[in-house]
C-alpha cells in the first residue's frame, strides 16, 4: 500500500475486481485460396481485403482461368465483410500458351492466323467466323466480315494493300501472318491454349521449416480471425476424370481437417454439370463426415466479367459465404444461412425439384434453387455430419464455434491465477453473464436461462488430483435452437362452434 505524507484527498485507480465481460467474437471472416490475375503482395502471402476495390488493387480483376475472383466479388456483393486471400498463382507471371487458328484460304495454304489475346485455355472457346461480302462495285477488291465473341469487323481485305490488321482491333484476338490469299468462308475454333497444371500441393500448401513460411491453404492458419474457408479453384481444369476427382477430394479433405483443428467452417462445392443423382453419388464418393463443413449444389450462372463471353457457370461457395456474412450481421449466427436470395445470379446449372431435393437433403447436400419470382435461394442448411445427428445443422455448429472462440479469447486472464473456489465462482459468473446475452439473442432454447444452459465448476470436477496437474475444468451445457426445416401445416374441415 502506498504511504501518504501530505494531508488531502488521494485518489487511487485500482485494477478492476468485478466481472470481466465476455463478448461474442465474429465468426464471419472468410479465407479464400486460389488463382488470381496478379499478386502484388506476392504469391502465397496472406492478405486482408476490405472491399472489391481492395481486392482489385492487390490481385487484379477477373480471370477466365480462375474461379477465385468471381467468388470474392460475389462475397462482397452478397453482403460479405473483410476477408483474407492467398494467391497460389499469379496469371500475369505464369508461362502460358495462347490458343490460335489458321484461317484457310480459297487458294493454297492459310490466309492468316488468329491468336487469342489472353493466354491460357480460355482462348480455346473462341470461334472466328469468316463470311465473304457482296460487292456493290465490281471494281472494288473482294472483302469479308470477321466475327468473334460478339465483336464484328466488316470491309476487311488482304493482299498488298489489305486492311485486315489495321481494322481488326479486338479485345479477344490478334491477327498475324497475313498473306495475299483471300480467306475461305467458315467457322474456325481456336485451340492449343494452356497453362501449367495446378497441383494438389499448390492449393493445400504447407509449412517450410527452412524458410519459416507457409504456402497455399496453410498460409490461412496464421490468422485467427478466419472462421470460414473456401477454395473454389479446386475445380480448375476439372474434367470428371478419376485424377480430377481425387484432386478435388484431397483439397476439400484438407479444408475440413484445418477447420476441425482450428474451429473453422468449410464451404464446399460439388463438381459442375451434375444431376441430383450424380451429386448424391459425389457425396458418397467423398465419404466426408464432419459438422465443420457444408456442401452446396449446383453451380450457378453469373455474368462473365472476364470478357470472354456474356455468362458462365461458377461454383456457388463465394455467393453462399456472402449469405453467411449477411445473415450473421442481420440475425446472428444461430439463424440458418438459408431461404436467402443470392445476388448477382442469372440462373442455376440444374433446376432442382422437390423430388430432386428429396435425394439431396438426406445426403447432406444443400440445394440452391430457382423459385422464379422469389429469386434464386439457398434452400438447405445441413452439415456433412453423417454420424451424430445433434450436429446436422450449420447454425448449431457455427453457434458452438462462436461461443468456444469467445470463451477462449476472454478467459485468457484465468491462466496462472490461483486455482481455488474464489476463481471458480468468478469464472462461473463471467460465463453466466455471457450466456445470458446469447440466450437473450434467441440463440438458445428455453423460457429462462436455467432452461437454456448450465455451468458446472466445482469440487467434483476439480478434485486435488486435477488441481495438482494445473488444470481447471469447467463444463457448460447448451440447448441450441434448431432451424424449422420442415414447416407442417395441418388443415381440417370444421363445421363451426355450434356444430353437433
Amino acid at each position: 500500500m502506498k504511504t501518504y505524507t501530505v494531508p488531502g484527498v488521494h485518489v487511487e485507480v485500482l485494477e478492476e475486481r468485478g466481472a470481466k465481460p465476455i463478448e461474442a467474437v465474429s465468426i464471419s471472416t472468410a479465407g479464400f485460396v486460389g488463382v488470381t490475375a496478379k499478386a502484388d503482395p506476392g504469391v502465397n502471402v496472406l492478405t486482408r481485403v476490405n472491399s472489391w476495390a481492395d481486392y482489385q488493387d492487390a490481385f487484379g480483376g477477373w480471370s477466365s482461368e480462375a474461379y477465385l475472383p468471381d467468388a470474392v466479388y460475389a462475397h462482397f456483393n452478397n453482403g460479405g465483410g473483410p476477408c483474407y486471400v492467398v494467391s497460389v498463382r499469379s496469371m500475369d507471371t505464369v508461362e502460358a500458351t495462347s490458343a490460335s487458328a489458321n484461317i484457310d484460304s480459297t487458294g493454297r495454304g492459310k490466309s492468316f492466323v488468329a491468336t487469342a489475346v489472353e493466354a491460357g485455355s480460355a482462348g480455346n472457346a473462341l470461334i472466328v467466323t469468316i463470311a465473304k461480302e457482296e460487292k456493290s462495285d465490281e471494281k472494288a477488291p473482294d472483302s469479308f466480315t470477321l466475327s468473334v465473341g460478339g465483336e464484328t469487323f466488316t470491309g476487311l481485305t488482304v493482299g498488298k494493300d489489305g486492311n485486315l490488321q489495321q481494322k481488326v482491333v479486338s479485345s479477344l484476338i490478334t491477327i498475324s501472318d497475313v498473306g495475299s490469299n483471300f480467306p475461305k468462308d467458315g467457322s474456325y475454333q481456336l485451340s492449343g491454349g494452356s497453362i501449367p497444371a495446378l497441383s494438389i500441393n499448390d492449393l493445400i500448401g504447407g509449412y517450410d521449416e527452412d524458410t519459416g513460411t507457409r504456402t497455399g491453404m496453410a498460409a490461412l492458419e496464421a490468422e485467427e480471425d478466419i472462421r470460414l474457408l473456401l477454395c473454389p479453384d479446386a475445380f480448375i481444369g476439372y474434367d470428371g476424370s478419376e485424377e480430377a476427382k481425387e484432386r478435388v477430394k484431397s483439397v476439400q479433405g484438407a479444408m475440413i481437417a484445418q477447420c476441425q483443428n482450428l474451429d473453422r467452417f468449410a464451404i464446399l462445392d460439388t463438381p459442375p454439370n451434375m444431376s441430383p443423382k450424380r451429386a448424391t453419388e459425389w457425396r458418397e464418393y467423398t465419404g466426408f463426415s464432419s459438422s465443420f463443413a457444408a456442401m452446396y449444389y449446383p453451380w450457378i450462372k453469373v455474368p462473365d466479367f472476364s470478357g470472354s463471353g456474356t455468362s458462365k457457370f461458377v461454383p456457388p461457395s463465394g455467393h453462399v459465404v456472402g449469405v453467411y456474412n449477411r445473415t450473421d450481421r442481420e440475425r446472428g449466427v444461430h439463424k440458418a444461412p438459408a431461404n436467402e436470395a443470392l445476388q448477382g445470379v442469372l440462373d442455376v446449372q440444374y433446376r432442382a425439384t422437390n423430388a430432386d431435393q428429396d435425394m439431396l437433403n438426406p445426403a447432406g447436400v444443400n440445394c440452391i434453387r430457382n423459385f422464379g419470382d422469389r429469386g434464386i435461394r439457398v434452400w438447405g442448411t445441413r452439415t456433412l455430419e453423417s454420424q451424430n445427428k445433434a450436429w446436422m445443422y450449420v447454425p448449431v455448429r457455427r453457434l458452438f464455434i462462436m461461443i468456444a472462440a469467445s470463451l477462449d479469447r476472454d478467459l485468457q486472464w484465468v491462466v496462472f491465477e490461483p486455482n481455488n473456489r474464489s476463481l471458480w465462482a468468478q469464472v462461473t459468473r463471467d460465463i453466466r453473464g455471457f450466456l445470458r446475452e446469447v440466450w437473450r439473442s434467441g440463440a438458445l432454447f428455453g423460457s429462462s436461462p436455467e432452461e437454456a444452459f448450465f455451468i458446472k465448476c466445482d469440487d467434483e470436477l476439480n478434485p486435488p488430483s486435477v488441481r495438482d496437474k494445473g488444470q481447471l475444468i469447467i463444463e457448460i451445457g447448451l440447448a441450441p435452437v434448431k432451424p424449422a426445416e420442415f414447416v407442417i401445416v395441418r388443415l381440417f374441415q370444421w363445421a363451426g362452434p355450434d356444430a353437433e
